[in-house]
């Protein structure tokens, strides 16, 4: 039973160790996902996250370890409170992301769903009615990011709906509106 749900980006930037000097953009980044996530290990210590990886469907043990070392520090990472063993370098990093969070804040475990990209929005909304339906009480969190497609410099080309589409992105769960998730073009 999903308690509460929380959305987070989930850039590497988060991981203080990761960026070079103080970024205030990255602090701002880093401490309104911190702030989430402490709010979602008041009511919920154990997790649920969901987060795009070219990997998935698939589900990431939550008794693995992992590293930033791929993103070029080796900052470990566990998924459960007192879990061991090597870290892996090849964790996703909505995993990795996860993990970190979860140790800022306290949270017991965070158990990490990884969808493909494309995963259609039928697919995704069964994937979203299986993870509620446990008994026990668990917060969702929520890895994503907005548009890569802003300005000259982006990855890919510049797409003029960039814009739009991060406003749609941040409306839809700020306002719980679940049809306006479903409405997203991914």
């Amino acid at each position: 039973m999903i308690v509460r749900a929380a959305v987070v980006a989930h850039p590497p930037l988060l991981v203080p160790e990761l960026v070079s000097g103080d970024d205030p953009d990255a602090r701002r980044v880093r401490e309104a996902a911190v702030e989430v996530a402490v709010e979602l290990a008041a009511v919920a210590p154990r997790w649920l996250a969901v987060g795009a990886d070219p990997t998935g469907p698939r589900e990431v043990d939550r008794h693995r370890t992992g590293t930033f070392a791929g993103f070029g520090v080796d900052v470990p990472v566990v998924l459960t409170k007192g879990a061991g063993g090597v870290p892996d370098p090849a964790m996703p990093l909505p995993a990795l992301v996860a993990g970190w969070l979860r140790e800022r804040v306290g949270a017991t475990e965070v158990t990490v769903r990884l969808v493909p990209p494309d995963l259609p929005t039928e697919d995704c909304r069964a994937l979203g009615e299986r993870l509620g339906a446990g008994d026990d009480p668990v917060g969702l969190l929520v890895l994503g990011d907005g548009s890569h497609r802003h300005g000259e410099r982006a990855v890919g080309r510049p797409d003029p709906r960039a814009g739009a589409f991060d406003d749609a992105v941040h409306a839809a769960p700020a306002d719980a509106a679940p049809a306006a998730l479903l409405a997203l073009d991914p």
